[in-house]
């Protein structure tokens, strides 16, 4: 019988996508700080050319720009981080109800990168409050290997060598004994 304990908590990430980083980061930024401690590291903003999904509500072109925080979450706090997330897309949105950002948290492991959606699909696990974990990426023999649902821009090497970055941050907090000074301990509330 397996005996229940809470995991490692997890390095948090953002994906940012918006037509305006420069003009939205003073109304995103703090915000986000707020809620879940200083930003470590901001990836400059890419292009996003994967798909026109959000091109309609968002106009273009977007770009993306990762961020990534300095405070470790608890995995199970994800799904208030998304609804978090979700309520600053609305609060930033078009007087018309058009976003203009998209959100997408998530949380780097040892062994895997999990997103939080709204959107259910076969191999999302629900979290609760209408939030789904996507399973994205998993991280065997030394390197991060795609899935047959992970997005194409997750799976792009831009990306994948961004990702290792960023585990390699998680790894070294975990090294110096960092989970428990660096962890949010709730956000629930």
């Amino acid at each position: 019988m397996s005996t229940p304990h809470e995991p490692l908590p997890g390095k948090l990430v953002c994906s940012v996508l918006t037509s305006d980083h420069d003009a939205l980061w003073p109304h995103y930024g703090p915000a986000l700080e707020a809620r879940f401690g200083p930003v470590e590291m901001a990836t400059p903003a890419a292009p996003f050319t994967f798909t026109g999904y959000y091109d309609a509500e968002m106009g273009g072109p977007l770009s993306r720009r990762m961020l990534v925080f300095a405070n470790l979450l608890p995995q199970g706090e994800l799904r208030a981080a998304k609804r978090f997330t979700n309520g600053l897309e609305r609060a930033l949105a078009r007087a018309d109800g058009r976003r203009r950002v998209n959100f997408d948290p998530g949380l780097v492991t040892n062994e895997r990168l999990v997103l939080a959606t709204g959107k259910n699909f076969t191999h999302r696990i629900y979290l609760g409050d209408g939030i789904f974990g996507d399973l994205t990426l998993v991280f065997q023999a030394g390197s991060w290997q795609t899935l047959p649902w992970t997005f194409p821009d997750y799976a792009s090497p831009e990306m994948l060598a961004q990702l290792t970055d960023i585990r390699r941050r998680y790894r070294r907090d975990l090294r110096e004994g960092r989970a428990d000074a660096l962890t949010n301990k709730t956000l629930s509330t």
